[in-house]
């Protein structure tokens, strides 16, 4: 089997402005709620559908911002217009300038607080927010959407869509890849198994395995409940916002590195060590650690796992099923389909997410307005790790890779193209010698 990108746009849109105007976004995890933001700050009305009842899937057990290239990454949405977005995240934040083993200058976010923060302001902007709301299925007509339907029987029609179901699980590739459902912050049990927008669409996605190379990993990181860990430990992670305690040589796992997706975090440190950030929760940087041991460390004897809760034996399962789609996002073989998030391809981040879900919520309304759709430059870190990714996926080598601004080979050619930077001014100055300067703020609709 031969997974081909498509070239750039070469179709033509001849819908008038104005009267195609309703965005479907389903998938409300950070890419989700970007791309929700993005369309109905471009002007466009919007829904987003979450399967569960809150929004941010693994944002809610994430937090971690602005390390490394990330950085840079975030400081060139926000100088293209998500400033208005981004400024919530800020607004929840409980370290800044934090560096860990691998990682400079983290911004955390508390996962605790940050849902509610963000789904208030997706409703500020006019946003159908629909939780508990499962889509099944798509109507389609020729290479166009019209509508999509839920498990619960809903039929809602649309212009177009953004497909930001992600890759993680379901049980079925969790069993199958990892150790079995581990009661993860997805909850595929309670609301459903992840069901592919593109897939219902009839596009043929690249999925692990299935003639290609195995890609699957597993979530990197386990949260500890903080109630259960020794005062002393406790002070401590929020006083300084990481805890680095070293392991006994034979409870270091060197061989849990190459499972992680999360490979900006594969470093000889994670494996001798037990880093944790404080986010909220206490944040324990391996994909899983069995609890009879973790509870033998001092400080951790009551521990208790709060996501997910089999952390003992594995993590969720990603980077299962990856839509095929050009560098604006848009997907291939159907016209009013776009992408986002880790639908895109092997990009691992929640500043990864939110930079591609706002360039295909925009590029979402540019459909609607009947303009091309925007292809970010190389000259920007946003832009070049799209296009370099989805040249990479095109070999076997490329396809056992993971992309993100914060480490591993990506992050390895940000510094050799010289796009890393923490200088927020020279940053805004090459967004704005692009011509892109709150270009996300651009009313595309009126």
């Amino acid at each position: 089997m031969t997974f081909c990108l498509p070239s750039e746009y070469t179709g033509k849109n001849e819908h008038k402005v104005g009267v195609r105007e309703m965005v479907i976004v389903v998938g409300g995890g950070w890419a989700g709620c970007a791309a929700a933001f993005a369309a109905a700050q471009a002007g466009a009305r919007v829904i987003l559908m979450e399967k569960t009842d809150m929004l941010l899937g693994t944002g809610l057990v994430g937090g971690i911002m602005r390390n490394n290239g990330r950085f840079t990454a975030l400081e060139e949405v926000w100088a293209m217009g998500a400033g208005d977005f981004l400024r919530h995240i800020e607004g929840v934040a409980r370290h800044r300038w934090l560096d860990f083993p691998g990682h400079r200058h983290a911004t955390l976010y508390d996962v605790t607080r940050i849902e509610p923060v963000i789904r208030r302001a997706l409703l500020d902007m006019g946003i159908d927010v629909q939780l508990q709301k499962r889509v099944i299925g798509v109507f389609k007509r020729d290479r166009i959407i019209t509508g999509v339907y839920t498990a619960q029987g809903n039929n809602i029609p649309g212009d177009v869509f953004i497909d930001t179901t992600g890759t993680a699980g379901p049980i079925k590739n969790c069993s199958r890849y990892g150790s079995g459902c581990a009661m993860c912050i997805l909850r595929c049990p309670a609301f459903g198994p992840r069901v592919s927008l593109t897939a219902r669409a009839g596009i043929e996605e690249i999925r692990a395995g299935d003639g290609f190379p195995h890609f699957e990993a597993m979530s990197g990181s386990c949260k500890l409940d903080k109630k259960s860990l020794a005062p002393w430990l406790v002070e401590r992670l929020e006083r300084e916002g990481k805890v680095v305690l070293p392991l006994p040589e034979h409870l270091q796992k060197h061989e849990l590195l190459a499972k992680k997706a999360c490979q900006q975090y594969n470093l000889e440190e994670f494996a001798r060590n037990l880093v944790l950030l404080d986010t909220g929760h206490a944040k324990l940087m391996t994909p899983y650690f069995p609890l009879e041991v973790l509870r033998n460390l001092e400080g951790f004897q009551q521990a208790r796992y709060a996501d997910p809760y089999s952390g003992s034996k594995g993590n969720s399962i990603r980077f299962m099923a990856i839509a095929p789609c050009n560098d604006a996002l848009q997907v291939e073989g159907v016209e009013n389909l776009f992408c986002a998030g880790e639908k895109t391809g092997l990009l691992v981040g929640h500043t990864e997410a939110i930079a591609t879900g706002f360039l295909a919520g925009y590029n979402a309304v540019r459909y609607l307005a009947g303009k091309k759709p925007l292809f970010l430059p190389g000259d920007l870190a946003t832009g070049d790790i799209i296009a370099f990714m989805h040249r990479e996926m095109k070999t076997p080598g490329g396809l056992k890779k993971k992309y993100t601004f914060s480490g591993s080979v990506y992050f390895q050619r940000m510094q050799e193209r010289g796009l890393y930077t923490t200088d927020v001014q020279a940053i805004r100055e090459r967004v704005a010698r692009l011509g892109l300067l709150d270009i996300y703020r651009e009313k595309l609709l009126r």
